[in-house]
């Protein structure tokens, strides 16, 4: 297809029959009007006269330019022109098709494969291989037939990072390794990465580069933040230019474990702004609920961020055997923990039996020696189920002899009788200091100050097991902090007071950092590469392309380093990562980040997934021509004078009508109650999502059209409804596609439903997303479908069983594929007293029709057709992809007819022809 003027010409070459217009415009000047009589008796007296010089009068001028443009728009009609056409990247090379592959190009992810899906086509026809590149993650070029990369799409997805500098190192280097030259196709995800440039100055040098790009803005989530009791959330976007909104879900798990919705905000970009932030409050009980935050209908990892122990405050409870009012405040053995701890987390104080039944995270005990055997038994059931139990020495606890003989359930070690002390027994010349902390320890990393130093303590005595629950230790060696599982939580003993009696500890930075790796506390600030020197991190959960947490399998543990500082990549993935009772959120965008918009030379051209539709202008061209000639008809009978200036004007004024009312005006859906009423109508729950309901609309069309050529149904064009507003009773069939941001309807409306399902209705409700259900995921739209279904009269559902009435009421199915082939059907279930009867192929299911059919496989994208009856959207490829769309389009008929004829295919009288069929 040439181009001229942004307009695409199939046929260019009848565009030279404009040359021939100057001709033809000298010779009808030439010509005359055809002469006007008019009867004039005197005219007699000039018979038989004779004129030498005779001059005759020429065509108007207005008439030879009617005549010209009716010429010119048939030659231009004719020769194919088409406004917006999809451009073929012509070459007969090798084809590489570079992609980014990131968190950014997820939302448009589809808009990719379908775009790639047609280069691979177009190069296949010309014989072109292909190689693909993913920046994310870069392998040897490989140039094989395009068929072969178009397997292998389907399995494609993005990755949750963007190309890090040595992927596109590696990337850099496999192109250098290839021998020989080819153009380039890339599609970018409209994210900036580092080495871009470089990029593209290597492929310029094998061959011409063309870029696709979506031209929206790529909005991110930056970690969330808790400032002044105020969660404050923080997103970034690529470009500016417009003011934007968008909607942040907090999401977590109800008291009965099922996630939901547990708060939302909007987030607000002024037309000039890059950043934005918004702010939430909410209570601690619910703020502890929250495992992350989206951005609502976008599927994208950088639409998400996690959280872990920063944005909830821990619940310490602190418990002393001394009295509040008992000496003073600072030899309080609870003083200095209050002080450590205040900033954050939730202090508990009171007695113990009053503090677990609140289930704190974290208990202390502060030189506690024993407790009442109820108490005990208790606290050892709350460590059993995951709490962290902390206990300080003191002179109670030294005194006393708990842990003498034999080893205690609520203590880490044995201990010996006393303790060690300046002027003792067993005292030191001088205070001791603290040893470095191994690498098995907590603490490993922590710079030791040299003012800290401890002066008492309590012992442990020697045992086989003391090594290995040793996590910190003096100078000379004697334990310092000591600690054990103990089901599924742990008992730590520090075996120095919680106040400055016995060391300095409690009075240094030290003891702050000890009690965060301890997780006693959740930091407030995100911790630096220093602070998680020396401990190792394993993911517990990653994020994929799309925003998904999925398990981390065997990915190998993470230096504490690494974790704040390295890029993401295949060895680092953003999710939830683990140190012990430690949680860590490694974020697709970290704080102080920023969503760069990718920029390219001027010699590289850039194409957007949004351009407009493709529309022939041949049709509309040749009948402005027939209208021109029409005219020029009529003009001309005006000159002669053969018609009169009213008749004239008339025929001017129809055609002046014909070419200005628009095509959609000269057919109309019905509209009245009577109309609705007169025909049967397929009508679909309006969204809200202009396209999703433009796809809907044609899908039922070219299902109507379907009935109409294979059975009896003469559907009338499909109705668009309104819950709040429109009559369901005029539908026996509601086609509702399930959006993520669809509102939810009304009481009214849901009263309306309900009716509607009572009374023989029926509804199709099609998420569209049974290609993440093959893979196990649960998409925004499912978890949108419960919310939609809720108030709903909805009976009990089972899978589409393999004898229902759907799978023979027009054709014999057994797959009910639409754009998606194999996802899972949802039916009313069948009566228990539903039982096969002898001889028969079926059971005798539901007597009637079933009122709910739950599927994700996107039947009206299968179905949808244009003005021609020409299918609007891919399904498969090849062959197997129009049997896909067959099969999809006879289940749409076996459904219509379900809903108007019911189970009469149960009955006995149809038993021989379908065994027949059958083969039995």
């Amino acid at each position: 297809m040439t181009m001229i003027a942004g307009i695409g010409f199939a046929s260019p070459w009848l565009l030279l029959g404009l040359l021939v217009l100057p001709i033809l415009w000298l010779l009808l000047r030439a010509i005359p009007p055809a002469p006007k009589r008019q009867p004039f008796p005197a005219v007699t007296l000039l018979l038989g006269l004779k004129d030498d010089e005779s001059l005759s009068d020429r065509t108007p001028w207005w008439l030879l330019l009617l005549r010209m443009l009716a010429v010119a728009a048939a030659i231009i009609g004719l020769s194919g022109p088409v406004l917006n056409p999809v451009q073929e990247h012509g070459g007969s090379g090798p084809l590489l098709i570079v992609m980014d592959s990131g968190w950014g190009g997820a939302p448009n992810w589809e808009q990719n494969r379908a775009q790639i899906e047609a280069e691979l086509s177009e190069a296949g026809r010309a014989g072109r291989p292909v190689a693909m590149l993913r920046l994310t993650a870069p392998e040897p070029l490989q140039f094989l037939a395009a068929a072969q990369w178009t397997r292998q799409l389907a399995g494609m997805t993005p990755a949750p990072w963007v190309a890090a500098p040595a992927q596109v190192a590696t990337a850099l280097d496999v192109i250098s390794e290839t021998d020989g030259g080819f153009d380039t196709l890339w599609l970018s995800d409209g994210v900036e990465m580092q080495g871009r440039s470089d990029l593209v100055t290597a492929l310029a040098e094998r061959g011409e580069i063309d870029v696709y790009e979506s031209g929206a803005p790529v909005i991110g989530l930056l970690p969330a933040t808790y400032e002044d009791g105020l969660i404050v959330l923080h997103a970034a976007r690529s470009t500016a230019g417009l003011a934007q909104e968008a909607t942040v879900q907090a999401l977590g798990p109800d008291p009965s474990g099922t996630e939901r919705a547990l708060a939302s905000a909007t987030l607000e970009f002024d037309a000039a702004a890059h950043h934005t932030e918004a702010q939430l409050a909410l209570p601690m009980e619910l703020r502890a609920r929250i495992s992350r935050f989206e951005i609502l209908n976008t599927r994208s990892a950088g639409a998400v961020s996690l959280t872990d122990d920063r944005l909830r405050r821990r619940e310490v409870a602190l418990i002393s055997a001394q009295s509040s009012d008992e000496g003073l405040a600072l030899l309080s053995p609870l003083h200095y923990l209050r002080q450590a701890l205040e900033p954050t987390a939730e202090l508990l104080e009171g007695a113990l039996s009053d503090l677990l039944p609140a289930n704190p995270d974290v208990v202390v005990l502060a030189d506690v020696a024993r407790l009442a055997p109820a108490q005990e038994k208790a606290l050892i059931d709350w460590v059993d189920q995951g709490g962290l139990l902390l206990r300080f020495a003191g002179p109670r606890l030294a005194a006393s002899d708990t842990a003498r003989d034999t080893e205690e359930p609520l203590m880490p070690v044995r201990l010996r009788i006393g303790g060690r002390s300046i002027g003792g027994a067993m005292s030191w010349g001088e205070p001791k200091a603290l040893a470095p902390f191994g690498e098995g320890s907590p603490f490993y990393g922590l710079e030791i100050p040299q003012e800290v130093t401890v002066s008492s303590q309590v012992m442990a005595q020697p045992d086989p097991e003391l090594a290995s629950r040793v996590v910190a230790e003096l100078s000379d060696g004697t334990p310092l902090v000591t600690r054990k599982p103990l089901g599924q939580g742990q008992v730590i003993l520090f075996h120095v007071t919680a106040n400055a009696e016995w060391s300095t500890l409690p009075l240094s930075g030290l003891f702050v950092e000890m009690l965060e790796r301890l997780a006693v506390s959740s930091a407030a600030k995100p911790p630096v590469a220093d602070d998680l020197e020396g401990t190792t991190w394993q993911a517990a959960e990653v994020l994929d392309g799309f925003g998904r947490l999925t398990d981390a399998d065997t990915l190998a543990g993470v230096a504490g380093p690494d974790l704040v500082e390295a890029p993401s990549g295949p060895e680092l993935q953003p999710g939830l990562y683990t140190s012990g009772s430690r949680a860590y959120a490694r974020n697709v965008l970290r704080e102080g980040d920023d969503v760069l918009p990718t920029s390219w030379p001027a010699s590289v051209p850039v194409m957007t997934y949004e351009g407009a539709d493709e529309r022939p202008l041949g049709g509309l061209l040749l009948g402005a021509a027939l209208v021109m000639l029409a005219l020029d008809i009529a003009a001309a009978l005006l000159v002669s004078g053969l018609w009169s200036p009213a008749r004239t004007a008339a025929i001017f004024l129809m055609s002046g009508l014909m070419l200005g009312v628009p095509q959609e005006m000269l057919a109309q859906p019905a509209t009245t109650p009577t109309d609705l009423t007169a025909e049967l109508t397929l009508a679909h729950v309006l969204t809200g999502d202009a396209k999703t309901d433009r796809i809907t609309s044609e899908g039922l069309q070219g299902l109507s059209n379907v009935l109409t050529l294979r059975t009896s149904i003469e559907p009338a064009p499909p109705y668009g409804v309104d819950l709040e507003t429109d009559e369901l009773a005029f539908f026996p069939f509601l086609y509702w596609p399930v959006t993520e941001g669809q509102p939810l309807p009304s009481s009214d409306a849901y009263a309306k439903l309900n009716a509607y399902l009572r009374t023989g209705g029926m509804i199709l409700f099609d998420t569209r997303d049974a290609d993440l259900a093959q893979a196990g995921a649960t998409s925004n739209a499912a978890r949108r479908l419960q919310q939609l279904a809720l108030p709903l009269d909805i009976p009990p559902l089972e899978p589409l069983p393999a004898d229902h009435v759907l799978t023979r009421a027009f054709y014999l199915l057994q797959d009910f594929p639409g754009r998606h082939p194999r996802g899972q059907i949802w039916v009313e279930a069948a009566p228990e007293d539903a039982e096969q009867v002898e001889g028969l192929p079926f059971r005798n299911l539901n007597d009637g029709v079933t009122p709910v059919v739950i599927g994700g496989n996107d039947w009206a994208a299968a179905w949808a057709v244009d003005q021609d009856n020409a299918p609007l959207y891919p399904v498969g490829r090849g062959f197997a992809g129009e049997r896909q769309r067959e099969l999809a389009r006879r289940f749409g008929v076996n459904l219509l007819m379900h809903v108007l004829t019911g189970n009469y295919k149960s009955d006995q009288v149809h038993v021989p022809a379908l065994l027949d069929r059958l083969g039995q």
